[in-house]
């Protein structure tokens, strides 16, 4: 017996059952009186349970920092470490990746874009120079005009570079209704969840770019490099 909780219904059993009095059998277990007599004065937290549990139903790989961020969009204001412990009572924990992968779910199709700035899709190409050396070059697509809006090449893109780009291609033709991106770390990131949330857009993981939209990548990466050369 090494909770409070055990120590309560082992004084409660010894009151009940052997008619003790309660001073007795705290002194039988070794408990003290006031953690023995203490009620829970938590307030209640159905609300916030089931929302944690609505949007932990729909982001399946994102953990309890994640879901503070998208807690705190629907104006729900707690503190992180309360939060971590009703993540942990509800058992939303994300289970570590291993075995064969099974679809979870039912998966929806995407909406075709019926105009610009509807849909944008991104990804990440590689490739290195004659020195051995590797870099990343980040292709935006604009799905329905088929325009390479960016190509940002670097040794080193992260979530928050990847924002500052966004950022910049959006004060010229507006910021898209829908992004498009693999499950890749750095479009995963907590910066780029933190960067849909502020621009309000939303944002579609897979576990991987669609076979058009991959080949729009490349062919409209090949074509600005062509023209560019």
């Amino acid at each position: 017996m090494v909770t409070p909780v055990a120590r309560r219904e082992a004084a409660a059993h010894l009151h009940q059952v052997y008619g003790v009095s309660q001073r007795r059998a705290c002194q039988a277990i070794g408990a003290d009186r006031s953690s023995v007599r203490y009620r829970c004065r938590r307030p209640e937290d159905g609300l916030l349970r089931s929302r944690l549990r609505e949007i932990a139903a729909v982001r399946r790989r994102f953990g309890y920092r994640r879901l503070y961020i998208l807690l705190r969009r629907d104006g729900i204001m707690l503190n992180h470490k309360k939060l971590r412990r009703i993540y942990a009572e509800e058992r939303l924990q994300v289970r570590r990746r291993g075995g064969r992968k099974r679809a979870l779910g039912s998966r929806a199709p995407l909406a075709l874009p019926q105009g610009p700035n509807q849909r944008w899709s991104m990804g990440f190409l590689h490739d290195q120079l004659s020195d051995g050396r590797r870099f990343r070059i980040l292709a935006i697509v604009d799905d329905f005009t088929r325009e390479c809006l960016a190509l940002v090449a670097d040794t080193s893109l992260s979530g928050l570079r990847v924002g500052r780009e966004l950022d910049a291609i959006v004060a010229e033709p507006g910021k898209p209704a829908v992004c498009v991106s693999d499950n890749g770390t750095e479009l995963t990131s907590t910066a780029i969840l933190r960067w849909s949330q502020e621009s309000r857009v939303e944002w579609h993981t897979t576990s991987r770019l669609a076979n058009r939209s991959r080949m729009r990548l490349s062919r409209a990466s090949t074509v600005v490099c062509v023209t560019s050369c």
